[in-house]
């Protein structure tokens, strides 16, 4: 098993930064990829960014290319997304996700590991 607590959501006006962080514990070894997804209320939950553990590779959804950047620490098992320009339409519940095999999926549907969410709230 894997865990993953994220941390860093908050109250932000719109144009305002944060940096939300994954850290991951338990079996984290062979973990392939590990990633960003979103829901706000009354929607499906949504893809923002992955990271491949090992080569560092990334993939992007297009709302948030250009303002969102996905890194990870691997001597801290961490991974990072800095959120820059927010805007009132990000608003929402952030999970960190880690799924163990190739290849950067975008659906929510083949990760196998979840946290329990860090609410983004960002304010006109």
């Amino acid at each position: 098993q894997v865990q993953l607590v994220e941390s860093g959501g908050g109250l932000v006006q719109a144009g305002d930064s944060l940096r939300l962080s994954c850290a991951a514990s338990g079996r984290t070894f062979g973990v392939y990829a590990m990633g960003w997804f979103r829901q706000a209320p009354g929607k499906e939950r949504e893809f923002v960014a992955v990271i491949s553990w090992g080569a560092g590779t990334t993939k992007y959804a297009d709302s948030v290319k250009g303002r969102f950047t996905i890194s990870r620490d691997k001597a801290k098992n961490t991974v990072y997304m800095a959120m820059n320009s927010l805007k009132p339409e990000d608003t929402a519940v952030y999970y960190c996700a880690a799924r163990r095999n190739y290849p950067l999926f975008v659906d929510a549907g083949e990760y196998e590991y979840w946290g329990q969410g860090t609410q983004v709230t960002v304010s006109s």
